[in-house]
């Protein structure tokens, strides 16, 4: 039912409860025909008709427009505002409650942009809590609806191809991104369609496709550049450095990700800080090894500001498994089986990849402490996984890590056939 017709029920029903005809409502700055139209939604009154109409049946404004009184109106709007402020605090559940609550009362059915801010709140406090499956959903009813505005509409479907990618759907993701950023030839690029097509690189990236990612990265670099904002420029060269460092050009990756923090620390949130600061240490640990221990106090810094934010459970996840691998480099083997366990606990089944990460990690840091059948469970856990998955070269990375590990422990009947399925999977 559109708007339209809300406010003619809304005017006849109160037409009625005052005991009034459409003529006596009309009279007699108005005709009685022009009032039935109203009231059965087939003209759209404008603002000064409305108020009109609102002083003679004796209500508020509000309540004819919206459905609800003046006094509700202010009182979803302060919901609305706890539930972004619990949200930003990083207070997750109790923000995925109150998004909830709202959803749930009748009186925000009719105020539709209130309804909108609702849902994508509550899709990101999903998203936060690691419930990945439930935010796509709340996603894709605000990607269907007509009435989302443009802007919204970008920032619905770059949460969707975030969702998608963290759940290892790589393909739904890339079909998202893909969808909204056909049409940037038409319009031009925006901040926005630059933040949503980084997102899509990242999705590239992950599912093996470096190629494309190559040439997409350039592409990002160039359109940001020539919107000059910090926000395009920080979107592009924090995802382009990851694509950098992925092709071996460690260095050009190193200048991208310094040049993405000079800009966002002078205008950008914490929470985007935080995570910068995560890729600079995570690309610092694989571009410059020697500075593992400046490494170990940016993802350090990060986790602490982390913990003050809107972060998810991956972004969280990411850091904790990011700080097991500097312990690792440095020896630590303790100190990388506690944030590996960390991050495995942050995680739930349907994060595949990160698990995954997390129980290699546990592995490594249990055989170097002779915990051997810990390590051993942990490894056999990795290939059951692996074995039950499309054989992609992606997860040729994975098998080819399994075989080593079985190697340094001693196995190897199961270091080669870990190795001929990372094979297998390369197509080789």
């Amino acid at each position: 039912m559109v708007a339209q017709d809300l406010v003619g029920q809304r005017i006849k029903a109160i037409r009625r409860q005052r005991g009034l005809s459409q003529a006596q409502l009309a009279h007699p700055e108005l005709s009685d025909s022009y009032v039935s139209l109203i009231e059965s939604g087939k003209r759209t009154p404008t603002p000064a008709v409305l108020e009109l109409l609102a002083q003679k049946l004796d209500c508020s404004l509000t309540y004819l427009v919206n459905g609800v009184t003046a006094e509700q109106m202010q009182e979803l709007e302060v919901g609305l505002s706890f539930a972004r402020m619990a949200l930003e605090n990083g207070e997750v559940e109790e923000a995925s409650r109150r998004f909830a609550e709202l959803l749930a009362d009748n009186s925000l059915a009719g105020l539709v942009s209130l309804r909108q801010d609702a849902q994508y709140g509550y899709a990101l406090a999903l998203e936060a809590c690691g419930e990945l499956a439930e935010a796509i959903a709340v996603l894709s009813e605000l990607r269907e609806s007509e009435t989302v505005p443009a802007e919204r509409k970008i920032a619905v479907a770059l949460a969707m191809c975030r969702c998608h990618r963290e759940r290892g759907d790589f393909s739904a993701a890339v079909q998202v991104g893909e969808a909204v950023l056909a049409d940037v030839g038409s319009g031009g690029w925006t901040d926005g369609l630059v933040e949503l097509g980084a997102t899509l690189l990242l999705a590239y990236l992950v599912r093996g496709d470096l190629m494309r990612a190559g040439h997409f990265a350039a592409e990002l670099l160039v359109a940001a550049e020539g919107l000059g904002s910090p926000r395009a420029n920080v979107a592009s060269c924090w995802n382009a450095a990851l694509v950098a460092e992925k092709a071996g050009r460690g260095e050009e990756a190193m200048s991208l990700i310094e040049r993405a923090l000079a800009i966002h620390s002078e205008t950008g949130d914490q929470r985007n800080l935080a995570r910068l600061h995560q890729a600079y240490a995570f690309t610092m640990l694989r571009v410059r090894p020697s500075d593992v221990e400046k490494a170990r106090d940016l993802l350090l810094r990060a986790a602490r500001d982390y913990e003050e934010t809107a972060t998810s459970m991956s972004d969280k996840a990411r850091c904790s498994l990011s700080l097991a691998y500097a312990e690792l480099t440095l020896d630590h083997p303790e100190d990388a089986a506690e944030h590996a366990s960390a991050a495995r606990d942050l995680m739930n089944e349907s994060a595949g990849g990160l698990n995954l990460d997390a129980y290699l990690l546990l592995s490594q840091a249990h055989h170097l402490l002779h915990r051997d059948e810990e390590s051993d469970a942990e490894l056999s856990q990795v290939s059951t996984w692996l074995e039950g998955s499309p054989q992609t070269r992606k997860l040729a990375e994975k098998w080819m890590a399994v075989a080593e590990l079985r190697d340094r422990a001693g196995n190897p009947d199961l270091s080669v056939a870990a190795y001929q399925k990372a094979l297998a999977c390369a197509g080789l």
